[in-house]
């Protein structure tokens, strides 16, 4: 006679620690960068900044203090366990085909949203591959990609009189592991919560949704973000 052994499926937010994780931020000395690593500096993350040229992400770093450390976008990668992807859309391609070595086996997590502007205002562009996120997994088949970090005000991430950032942030990928990481990492910046959100053929309307963020703030003169409701 057998038994079965009833399993309790898995809390959604039991979280791993990831407290010891070195985070390098490429594109780290943009408006975007830079405030994702002064938050994840200020929550006690190791945080290196990339630029391609060592010089500007050394001097961005000895601004903002908090132990953040600079390097070229090479450096950055070979040196971190978690390296988010925030550099322009127009050289997000050719930037990661560049690091492609050293970001092989890395969590690759791209907060990058493919826009255009014209005198309408922003709109969604959409890449032949469905989304930057699905471009970087595409040129990059040997890292682990997710998505997250989109929705995230620039201006409120730099502002150090902003003590809490009262957000959520959707959060895409493959792997429930490598989801749980990023959601982990979120959570550390106070008043910011990690949402699992799907696979990372959803990323494109995730990434659109900027577009729409844009006119909400320009229209009532705000940072807008996003709250998911009953979870």
């Amino acid at each position: 006679m057998t038994s079965t052994q009833n399993t309790a499926p898995k809390d959604p937010w039991d979280l791993p620690d990831v407290s010891d994780l070195v985070v390098g931020v490429l594109g780290g000395t943009g408006d975007q960068g830079r405030g994702l690593a002064y938050r994840l500096a200020k929550a006690g993350q190791k945080v290196i900044i990339g630029s391609r040229a060592a010089e500007r992400a050394e001097s961005a770093a000895a601004e903002l203090g908090l132990g953040v450390e600079g390097a070229d976008n090479a450096e950055c990668a070979r040196r971190s366990d978690v390296v988010i992807v925030a550099v322009p859309w127009d050289g997000h391609a050719k930037t990661l085909e560049s690091l492609r070595a050293e970001l092989a086996g890395k969590l690759v997590v791209d907060c990058v949203n493919p826009l255009g502007f014209d005198k309408k205002g922003a709109y969604a562009l959409k890449p032949e591959e469905g989304s930057a996120a699905e471009q970087a997994a595409v040129l990059l088949p040997d890292s682990r990609v997710a998505a997250a970090f989109h929705h995230l005000s620039a201006v409120l991430l730099q502002d150090a009189s902003v003590e809490r950032i009262d957000t959520d942030v959707m959060v895409l990928g493959e792997s429930r592991a490598d989801t749980d990481i990023v959601q982990a990492l979120a959570g550390r910046i106070p008043g910011m919560r990690g949402v699992f959100a799907g696979r990372l053929r959803n990323a494109h309307q995730v990434e659109s949704l900027v577009a729409n963020l844009i006119s909400v703030n320009r229209r009532y003169k705000a940072h807008a973000g996003l709250r998911v409701t009953d979870v």
